[in-house]
């Protein structure tokens, strides 16, 4: 027997009003729904604006206090412009915390800090070239 589709990552978190704003305002994700859980937890679903798979955000304050150590986990996003990215998160507080980095066929990649500690990582993959490219 094989699994489908992936369909979400979640995420617990701390602080639910600073994790939406970095996943909207700054990734740019849409939430797409909202609910409370049989247990209690507020749960929020986003997805990147281009769609794909979900980031679940779970927000339940009385399991205690999350603490997410250094490169435990990681989600990657693509954009097309790495720079114009890195100028735009920064402008918003969030600057890149690793990179940008080179990779030997031209993909670049940088890091990003989620409010809980989570990473971001932010990839520009090498286009190939020539007029079969537009």
């Amino acid at each position: 027997m094989k699994v489908g589709h992936w369909l979400h990552t979640r995420f617990r978190i701390n602080d639910l009003e600073s994790s939406l704003h970095f996943y909207t305002r700054v990734l740019g994700m849409r939430e797409v729904s909202r609910s409370t859980s049989p247990r209690g937890s507020t749960l929020v679903f986003l997805q990147p604006t281009v769609g794909g798979e979900m980031l679940e955000l779970c927000h339940f304050p009385s399991s205690g206090p999350v603490q997410v150590p250094a490169d435990l986990v990681h989600i990657a996003l693509e954009v097309n412009d790495l720079d114009a990215f890195g100028r735009h998160a920064a402008s918003l507080g969030y600057p890149w915390s690793d990179g940008p980095t080179i990779t030997e066929s031209g993909t670049r990649f940088a890091f990003l800090d989620a409010p809980e500690g989570y990473e971001v990582e932010i990839i520009e993959r090498q286009r190939p070239s020539g007029k079969d490219s537009q």
